[in-house]
C-alpha cells in the first residue's frame, strides 16, 4: 500500500481528515525514525505529544466534571488518573492499529517498538495534539470522548460502586459492627442485555435493592438505596 493510501486509510480510522497532512505525520514519528533519517523534513512526535497530554486531561475532567455529580474531587483525580495512564492509551492507540502506521527506526522495529506501551501511548498523545493543531479544540475533543466513551462508562461506573460501597460499608460498620453482604435477586433479558437485580442486606434484613446492567451497576444502585434509607432513618 502506498503511503498517501495508508494515510487516507489511517484518516478513516480516526474519523478525522486532516487539511495538513504533515501534522499527522509528525504525530506518528517516533524520535528513533530521525536518529536513522536525519534528512526527514519533520520533526518527531514529542512536542505534540505534550500538547495532547494536556489537552487529553482537560477533556477528561471537563467530562467527569459535567456528567458524573455524585464523584467528589478525590474520585475524580483517581479517575481521570485511570483513564489517561499508560496502559488504558496504549490499548486505545492498539485497537485503532495505530502501531502499524508509526514511523519508527529499524532498531525500535526489530525490538518490537510497534507495540510497546509507551511509544503507543505517546503516539495517541501526539495524535490529539495533531488534530488540536489541525482542527481545534471541538473536533479534538470529538475524537477523545468518542474514543474514550466505553473506558469512560466502565471505569465511571466501578468508580460510583466503589463509594457507595465503601460509604455503606463505614456506616454498617459503625452502627453494627458487620459489613453489608449482596445478592442477586434476579437476571434478566437476553445474554447480549442482562439486566441483574441485588439486594443489599445486614445481619439478614434487606436495606436495600436496585438494578443495572451489570453486576457492578446492580450493587451500586442496591448501595445508594440502602444508604438513602439509613440517612432517612
Amino acid at each position: 500500500m502506498s503511503e498517501p493510501a495508508k494515510l487516507d486509510k489511517l484518516q478513516d480510522i480516526l474519523g478525522v481528515t486532516f487539511n495538513d497532512a504533515s501534522l499527522l505525520v509528525q504525530a506518528l514519528v517516533h524520535g528513533s525514525y530521525l536518529h536513522e533519517n536525519p534528512d526527514f523534513t519533520l520533526p518527531s512526535n514529542e512536542r505534540l505529544e505534550f500538547l495532547g497530554d494536556a489537552l487529553l486531561g482537560l477533556i477528561i475532567a471537563e467530562k467527569l466534571f459535567i456528567d458524573s455529580p455524585d464523584l467528589a474531587e478525590g474520585g475524580m483525580t483517581k479517575l481521570r488518573a485511570a483513564l489517561v495512564r499508560k496502559e488504558t492509551l496504549a490499548r486505545l492507540a492498539g485497537a485503532l492499529g495505530l502501531g502499524d502506521y508509526l514511523y519508527i527506526g529499524c532498531g525500535e522495529e526489530n525490538s518490537g517498538g510497534r507495540g510497546k506501551p509507551s511509544i503507543l501511548a505517546s503516539a495517541l498523545e501526539s495524535m490529539i495534539g495533531a488534530i488540536f493543531m489541525d482542527q481545534g479544540f471541538e473536533a479534538c475533543r470529538s475524537f477523545v470522548l468518542r474514543l474514550f466513551d466505553s473506558e469512560m462508562g466502565e471505569a465511571v461506573d466501578e468508580r460510583l460502586a466503589e463509594d457507595y460501597k465503601s460509604a455503606l460499608q463505614e456506616i454498617t460498620q459503625a452502627r453494627h459492627r458487620t459489613a453489608p453482604s449482596y445478592r442477586i435477586v434476579k437476571t434478566t433479558g437476553p445474554d447480549h442485555a442482562r439486566e441483574f437485580t441485588v439486594e443489599v442486606s445486614v445481619n439478614g434484613t434487606v436495606i436495600g435493592s436496585g438494578s443495572g446492567r451489570s453486576k457492578r451497576q446492580a450493587e451500586r444502585e442496591a448501595a445508594r438505596a440502602a444508604l438513602k434509607t439509613m440517612s432517612n432513618g
